[in-house]
């Protein structure tokens, strides 16, 4: 005999191997069968929001699903802002909670399924009799519907004898969408029809196209089209072959990439919604760019798109590549003088620079950019990146070349907040047990975060660093509402020292004030990895560089 929680603990974990959470009355009894009776490996997190972005930074880090644990009431609410980020950028995991008796809410509980409907998320309740077939169906839409996933277990069931735990089958994993139908593939003659005829042909990945494992048939078509790439913040690298990439696409783009993208006469965009960010608030494509979108969604995503295919980027390219080497088509614009013109036209020193700046900005504190790009020189090369949100966004999206889309994920731009960072830490440590694990934040979300600041260093450990861009400010509202004319004393925070807060919680933590500190990151990448302490670089930045990104926002908002 098993209780209903032990049916949930050896369901999940058999199918889902890392476990983030924080232990309450709720949850008590589904930790104790996970950590006595299954091989999960279980992550105490110390504030509920970072068991949430724990297990969503796994995902993006590895495109394997995770799983978090919390307690009910307080312990669930604490969670929203962590699944709503994770409801907004499509991640799937399974937040096992407690919850309300079947008898009724007790004065402290609260409607956690209509506040989880709120922010976008279902919620599966586990019955008397049904535990594990609930498991394994909470997991199954999560996977298959890219999804935040709770699973609920009611607090007067939780201890409940149910019987012996049951064989169910696992959850079945999607199919990837097939472009079917006439529509569809009349559409795919006409696209196929645009490439072989475009003498600049232009193609745009996004996370879509790496989830859907479309790298191959991507490079493929790149052969085939002779077409110049270019990804989105969260697609970097997906492309085989880099000679012909201008780099990341809208307002972390070097300035002459983006000329180059206006140049396009016909640009295809795979996996990629198409955001303000990404498309330059309109600026992306010129006005007379034919531009196609491949995706999973049930229509296009931005009013410039002229011609949309629904299906998975990998089969829909691979249906692209079919047409365009067959005898009726040719071989396209890549033997075309014009379009080989193009092709080999990439100079990535040229295209793919930014402005660097000095070493120092006009009120004497570091300039980002020169630190920012000092430290993509001097960072390890197998690094797992992961970024708060806040202004200081763009130095590593410019700065801090990826190797592949799941190098870098940025945790809270979705739903536009902050305060994520640390709580992502664990998350990609436990994903990536071999690579440096590279955090950056701001001191506004640095600060909100500290919570998980021990949990960070414990967890990565010796292969773990921090860099944090402390300007004393939330320097997006400085750039938005300063600039106009607001009240500044809001925006504004006290100087943290966060060098000393990294070293109290155990760590290593370095104030950096000039490019010559960051000698110090050269001198902790030769300590072996067991004699090093987690690395905290608090570099003491200007607040008077504004980001390119955020000038477009400040344009657009003017």
């Amino acid at each position: 005999m098993a209780h209903t929680s032990a049916h949930v603990a050896h369901t999940l974990a058999a199918h889902i191997d890392e476990v983030f959470g924080l232990m309450g009355n709720g949850n008590a009894y589904f930790l104790d069968a996970l950590l006595r009776d299954t091989s999960a490996t279980y992550t105490a997190v110390r504030h509920e929001a970072g068991a949430v972005v724990a297990a969503d930074a796994h995902f993006r880090t590895s495109g394997r699903i995770a799983a978090a644990t919390t307690t009910y009431g307080a312990g669930f609410t604490n969670t929203l802002t962590a699944l709503a980020e994770a409801a907004q950028a499509r991640v799937p995991l399974v937040l096992v909670v407690g919850d309300e008796p079947t008898s009724g809410p007790r004065p402290w509980d609260v409607d956690q399924i209509a506040m989880a409907s709120a922010v976008g998320v279902r919620t599966y309740t586990v019955g008397r009799v049904d535990a594990a077939a609930a498991t394994v169906t909470a997991i199954e839409h999560a996977l298959t519907y890219r999804v935040p996933v709770v699973l609920a277990i009611p607090y007067d069931v939780a201890t409940l004898d149910i019987g012996d735990i049951p064989a169910v089958p696992g959850p079945g994993r999607p199919t990837p969408m097939a472009p079917t139908g006439e529509f569809a593939h009349a559409a795919l003659d006409r696209l196929a029809a645009d490439l072989a005829g475009a003498e600049r042909p232009l193609l745009l990945a996004g996370r879509g196209a790496w989830l859907a494992g479309a790298e191959t048939e991507l490079g493929e078509l790149v052969d085939i089209t002779g077409a110049l790439t270019v990804t989105t913040a969260l697609g970097r690298n997906i492309f085989p072959a880099s000679e012909h990439d201008l780099g990341v696409a809208g307002g972390f783009g070097a300035p002459a990439a983006m000329e180059r993208v206006r140049e396009a006469d016909v640009a295809v965009v795979f996996g990629a919604s198409l955001n303000q960010f990404t498309m330059r608030f309109g600026e992306l494509f010129h006005p007379s760019t034919t531009v196609w979108q491949i995706d999973t969604d049930e229509r296009a995503t931005n009013a410039r798109v002229g011609g949309f295919v629904r299906a998975d980027a990998k089969l829909a390219a691979a249906e692209l590549n079919a047409r365009l080497t067959t005898a009726d088509i040719g071989s396209t614009g890549s033997t075309d003088e014009a379009t080989t013109r193009w092709h080999d036209s990439v100079d990535t020193a040229t295209d793919r620079a930014y402005v660097v700046g000095s070493e120092l900005a006009e009120d004497g504190r570091l300039d980002p950019r020169a630190a920012a790009n000092r430290l993509g020189e001097v960072l390890p090369e197998d690094r797992v990146v992961v970024s708060d949100g806040g202004h200081f966004i763009a130095w590593a999206n410019m700065f801090w070349e990826p190797s592949a889309p799941d190098r870098f994920a940025m945790v809270g731009t979705a739903f536009q907040s902050i305060g994520l960072g640390w709580h992502s830490v664990a998350g990609a440590a436990r994903a990536n047990p071999d690579s440096t694990i590279v955090l950056t934040s701001g001191d506004g979300g640095g600060a909100m975060a500290l919570s998980d600041l021990d949990t960070a260093i414990r967890v990565a450990g010796g292969r773990g660093m921090a860099v944090i861009f402390n300007d004393a400010a939330y320097g997006a509202e400085v750039n938005l509402y300063g600039l106009k004319g607001l009240e500044k004393s809001p925006m504004l925070i006290d100087e943290i020292d966060f060098a000393s807060l990294a070293t109290a919680a155990g760590g290593y933590g370095v104030a950096v004030r000039s490019l010559a500190d960051l000698a110090v990151v050269e001198e902790w990448k030769t300590r072996p990895v067991d004699k090093r302490s987690f690395l905290l670089l608090d570099l003491r930045i200007s607040g008077e560089v504004i980001a390119p990104y955020q000038e477009e926002v400040i344009r657009v908002n003017s």
